[in-house]
């Protein structure tokens, strides 16, 4: 029923490329801590790099979970499944890395991104996966749905906000530098961009 993959490419590339939302999981290494699930659904938000490697713009929100997840222990999962067409799911179990804003390598990362305006969702990372298995299932169990088009509520929350005006909203919330397991999350004040105007 399910197969494993050595590499992303062909079908499997163009499957997951083709989705207008995708999933990710983490979790803390504590045996009591809070297992955390997110949809990711902005158009042109994400990319595969290589045939081992994928990419997706981290945006504004009220919680910086995979973030600080990924700073504690770097496992992750993302997960696509068809709610269209032929049933299928496919999940890239992996290492990831939040790539702040100030690192060298994040202005060349945003160029993998050319189809959405970063700023107008309040970048706050790329989290870059490299994939240790990648694997499909069979997916008969997940409904038919139709894809309508993208919501622009975040867009219009967040478009008004200059670098300066996003570090206080994130400071303003209490699981932002933390995680709802107090592990550090999104590091304050928000790094302005290499090379930014206002920096």
């Amino acid at each position: 029923m399910g197969k494993t993959y050595d590499r992303i490419d062909g079908r499997l590339r163009a499957f997951i490329e083709a989705q207008p939302v995708f999933f990710t999981a983490t979790a803390p290494l504590a045996d009591d801590g809070t297992i955390n699930l997110s949809p990711k659904g902005v158009t042109g938000s994400f990319a595969v790099l290589d045939e081992r490697t994928v990419a997706y713009l981290d945006f504004a929100g009220s919680n910086a979970e995979t973030i600080a997840h990924l700073r504690e222990n770097r496992r992750i999962t993302l997960m696509w499944c068809a709610f269209q067409g032929p049933p299928n799911i496919v999940r890239i179990h992996g290492h990831g890395e939040p790539v702040f804003r100030d690192d060298p390598r994040f202005e060349d990362l945003l160029t993998r991104f050319p189809h959405t305006d970063p700023e107008a969702h309040g970048l706050r990372a790329v989290i870059v996966v490299t994939a240790t298995l990648i694997r499909d299932t069979c997916g008969y169990g997940v409904p038919f749905m139709t894809y309508d088009e993208d919501r622009d509520l975040h867009r219009r929350r967040f478009e008004r906000e200059d670098e300066a005006s996003l570090s206080r909203y994130f400071e303003q919330k209490p699981h932002i530098a933390e995680s709802i397991d107090g592990l550090p999350g999104l590091p304050l004040p928000l790094a302005r961009r290499r090379g930014s105007a206002t920096g």
